[in-house]
Order: C-alpha cells, then structure tokens, then sequence
C-alpha cells in the first residue's frame, strides 16, 4: 500500500497525548497520525512502522528520532550486531521442513526500494512479500487493531510456532536487543509516546522473549503454540521453562550463492545498503527499550513463511 508521506507528516509531533487506557495502541495511532481509523489506515500505520524499522527513517519530516534500521549493521550494548544475512540469504538459517537451516533470500521483492514508497515489495509473488505482509498482520494483532481481518487488512495466517520458523537462526540476547531497539526507535519516530514505546516492548517481549517459554497463544486462531525466538544461551530463562520442548540451539552455517539454498529460494539478491554503524544514540525512547527488553522478539520474523 502506497501512503503519502506528507499526510503522515501534518500530525507527526501531536501524537504524544495520553492514549485511553480503553484504546488500544494501535487504533490510537491510526487516529492520531491519519485521522480516520479504518482498516486501510491501520494497515498503513502498521505499514510506516515496519517499513522505518527495517530499513530507517525514509518518511520526511519526522520528529528528528533517528532510526538506523534493522538491516544496517551496528552494535548493542557493545555486542557487534549484523542482521542483514538472516534476511538476504547470507546465513544457511530459514526452517524448510528439514533436519538444519537452509539459505533463503528475503530481499527478492526489490529490496528497500519498495519500502521506501511505503509498499512491501516490488512483487507480490516474492518471499519479500509475503514477509513485510506477515509483519504488519503479527505486530496488528499484537497492537490491537480492531478493524483487522477483512480484504483491507488480512488476519495473520502464517505459521502458528515462531519458535518453528526460527529456530535455526539461534538468535541472541543482542540480535533482538538490537532488533527491537530498531522497532521502538520506529515509533517513537511517528511520535509515539514513550509509555506507549515500552508498552509495545512489553508485548513482544511477554510473547517471543523468554527461551524455553512455554506454550502461548498469540493468534487465537491458531492456539497455543511454542513461541520463543530467543534460544542461545545469552537469552534468559522463562518462568515456568519447558526447555525439553525445544531442540539444542546450533549457530547458523555461513552459505554461498550455489549452496544451502531451499528449493524456491536463493542465497543472493537485492539488498539495502549495510554500512556499519556504532552503536545509535537513541535517547530516553530507546534505552527504555534495549535495556528492559533485551531479548524482545520481533527478532525477526524473517521467515513468518
């Protein structure tokens, strides 16, 4: 969906009053910063966030937060932090129904050239696709959106586990430290509130944070499921730990463009730039985030497939 930066722009700053404890944040904001809360505008919101968290701020203006992006390499609380191979194909890491990882590329779609026109890719028969439409639906469904479920805006049906899909990527406490840092960053961007920054960390964090976490149901469609995405040893403990349900974790191979490779999918494609950067300086917003949800999960719904 293409939305006009320049509508979003006209209520960026305003946004920060006080959501009603009876509002859920997600349909706060669609009214906050496009006016007219309908599915489309739910959808687009869900859209402007996704998109800024992945590949950096690229709506104009803002409130001057700036969003480094998730497929940019930094670093997180002094841990070197590069997301972009779980993504691209670089790591043998996406679940395919087999016995270990295989090398799968999810910038096939146009890369960040589409998200920056506010669209999920460039192809609508891409993994890309099918991956930044995946995230708007998830993060809907966590963020109340209440208009969620018709042709305006699809209900998530992808795979129930996310445990399932990730667990070959054997994601750290710094990889979704740094992942959800980049989604706070995102919001507060548009002018979300601080409480309602943490509030969002919060959520993902009780959903996909805690290894061994037990059972949880995030779509109530689909039940309870195994749903923790942070699985090596740096991430903490779930109360309540039922680790004998999840495997061992074993860190992702490095793959190559003929090698590893699933069998509709490719180790190489179109990909943003990833220049390193230091560690962002994101002020009150992001602390809040990466130091009281370190182990956040949206980390990285790369393969909600």
């Amino acid at each position: 969906m293409r939305f006009p930066a320049l509508v979003v722009a006209a209520a960026v700053g305003s946004a920060v009053a006080q959501r009603p404890s009876n509002t859920s944040i997600c349909d706060y904001y669609t009214t906050a910063l496009l006016k007219n809360n309908t599915a489309a505008h739910q959808k687009a919101l869900l859209t402007l966030v996704v998109n800024t968290a992945v590949i950096g701020n690229y709506t104009t203006p803002n409130v001057g937060i700036k969003v480094p992006g998730i497929l940019t390499a930094g670093e997180y609380n002094g841990t070197a932090v590069d997301l972009l191979p779980y993504f691209s194909g670089g790591l043998a890491s996406s679940n395919a129904g087999g016995s270990s990882g295989v090398s799968v590329n999810f910038l096939d779609g146009g890369g960040a050239a589409p998200l920056t026109k506010s669209l999920p890719a460039d192809d609508m028969n891409s993994r890309q696709y099918t991956l930044l439409t995946h995230l708007y639906e998830i993060f809907g469904a966590l963020l109340g959106c209440s208009l969620q479920g018709g042709d305006q805006f699809s209900t998530y049906n992808g795979h129930a586990s996310m445990y399932s899909v990730h667990k070959f990527m054997d994601l750290s406490a710094a990889d979704v430290g740094y992942f959800i840092t980049q989604v706070g960053l995102s919001a507060a961007s548009f002018g979300v509130a601080d409480a309602d920054v943490t509030a969002v960390g919060k959520a993902l964090n009780s959903a996909f944070g805690y290894r061994c976490s037990p059972e949880e149901t995030i779509i109530p469609s689909q039940g309870p499921q195994l749903q923790a995405i942070c699985t090596d040893d740096t991430c903490p403990e779930a109360t309540n730990a039922t680790c004998s349900s999840y495997g061992i974790a074993v860190e992702p191979k490095n793959a190559t463009s003929t090698s590893g490779a699933s069998s509709n999918g490719s180790a190489t494609g179109t990909s943003p730039n990833t220049s390193s950067t230091s560690s962002p300086t994101v002020g009150n917003t992001a602390s809040a985030i990466g130091m009281s949800f370190v182990v956040a999960a949206a980390g990285f719904f790369a393969a909600f497939l």
